[in-house]
């Protein structure tokens, strides 16, 4: 009875994965809220989905992933406000990324360990695409997502039986191999860093999950794509914007530090985006955070695929 109950023979994989994938898009529907409110310091859990328009809460029926943007035309029933398009992609990820960590974890058949395999690699994927988008749209990182996806690459590391040793080595390596070079040394060659401080831990936890030639690795798959990306702004539109989220959060700080406000004041004083980036390529400031999550996608989905193109031989 209890061999049975561990190996889940019963349980078809096929039917594993249709579950996954409505799990998945209904967590997306979460992460859509998380990616809004956690940048304004409120909680994910109360009150309930409301409209970003009017403030009204969203009726259950009209708040299906995907297919209620699809239904509505991206317009809130309430209101008519624009719901942006990046909701149903948020919640389509959900959803494809649940079928892609059973596809992973669920290699041998359906057991309890494949089980809580598979809903740890979902569940750091899905905190990748939450970071992805706070960092594309503030610049930033919330260590509470940095801490989670750490936290659960020390969970995988035990769901595979693998050394403990290699996990703490590479949050080592990922943490040094941003921190000296672009922000320590760059610091002190240029005045400012070229990098931010969420960067590193964001690239510690990596190492947590892959190891220290893991860690190298999504810097350099992230560089690479974040350098394509950058060229690709710059000829279709000239120069890199802030985003503005960022812009108009600055201007209301000095415009409340102007009035006397000490709090604002302060909050200007240690944060290093207090001041608009200086004219020209030098001064951009484009999130990394994104390039070093979808790396860390690519690296968890496709690391084997990725070796034998890029290291043929090894």
């Amino acid at each position: 009875m209890l061999r049975r109950l561990m190996l889940l023979d019963d349980v078809p994989v096929a039917f594993v994965k249709v579950f996954a994938v409505l799990f998945g898009l209904a967590w997306g529907s979460f992460a859509t809220v998380a990616i809004g409110r956690i940048p304004q310091g409120l909680s994910v859990v109360t009150p309930g989905s409301r409209c970003d328009g009017c403030g009204s809460p969203i009726d259950p029926a009209k708040n299906v992933p995907v297919l209620a943007w699809l239904f509505l035309r991206g317009r809130a029933s309430c209101c008519g406000a624009r719901i942006p398009v990046r909701v149903p992609i948020v919640e389509a990820l959900g959803g494809a990324l649940a079928y892609l960590a059973c596809d992973r974890a669920l290699v041998g058949g359906v057991t309890v360990g494949a089980l809580a395999l598979a809903l740890v690699v979902f569940a750091a994927s899905l905190t990748a695409v939450v970071l992805t988008f706070i960092d594309l749209d503030y610049l930033y990182l919330p260590d509470g997502g940095v801490v989670l996806l750490a936290a659960l690459g020390a969970a995988h590391t035990l769901l595979r039986h693998g050394a403990w040793s290699e996990g703490a080595i590479g949050a080592v390596v990922g943490f040094a191999v941003v921190y000296v070079p672009f922000i320590w040394l760059y610091e002190r060659l240029r005045g400012f860093p070229g990098m931010g401080l969420g960067d590193a831990k964001l690239l510690a936890a990596v190492g947590l999950w892959f190891g220290g030639l893991g860690a190298v690795a999504v810097l350099v798959l992230a560089a690479i794509q974040g350098t394509l990306v950058a060229l690709a702004t710059l000829l279709v539109r000239g120069r890199i914007e802030e985003p503005e989220a960022v812009v108009r959060e600055r201007e209301e700080l000095h415009a409340l530090a102007a009035q006397g406000d000490a709090e604002a004041a302060k909050i200007l004083a240690e944060d290093p985006l207090a001041e608009a980036p200086p004219e020209g390529l030098a001064g951009a400031r484009l999130a990394f955070g994104p390039f070093l999550c979808v790396a860390f996608l690519e690296w968890l989905f496709l690391e084997d695929a990725l070796v034998a193109q890029l290291l043929p031989g090894l």
